[in-house]
């Protein structure tokens, strides 16, 4: 995960999980990377590869890094073809498959409310009403 921390520090579910079970789960989310491996998981299985040129901007490593993070936590599962040159590609698994239909209803709302935010945010940083 690209969140400052090194992937082995990053709260773990054991521990966040009893405090606050949707916290360990968006501290899982919440680097750069987890979303947009997961995006491209959901449109299918991929090649290690292939993932890495269609995630713009991400390293070999952090992917990896990724990959493994999400595997750890049943989200995708690795598939070994077992051939010589190796073949390996990534998938969903049915527990990533359920994170994704939520994920999906969250890009909804987002896209629905974009102009808001916007708004909301515009109006806070230009301060209180001033009166005249």
């Amino acid at each position: 995960m690209d969140s400052g921390q090194p992937i082995a520090t990053m709260p773990t579910l054991e521990t966040d999980a009893a405090a606050c079970p949707s916290q360990a789960v968006m501290a899982l989310l919440a680097g750069k990377w987890a979303l947009p491996v997961l995006t491209e998981l959901a449109r299918g299985p991929v090649r290690n590869n292939a993932l890495l040129r269609r995630i713009d901007g991400v390293s070999q490593k952090v992917l990896t890094q990724n990959l493994r993070e999400l595997e750890r936590n049943g989200l995708i599962a690795r598939i070994d073809h077992g051939t010589v040159p190796p073949s390996v590609e990534y998938r969903l698994t049915a527990l990533g498959h359920s994170l994704d239909r939520t994920l999906v209803g969250l890009d909804r709302w987002a896209e629905q409310h974009k102009a808001a935010l916007i708004q909301a945010r515009a109006q806070h940083d230009r301060g209180p009403a001033q009166p005249e």
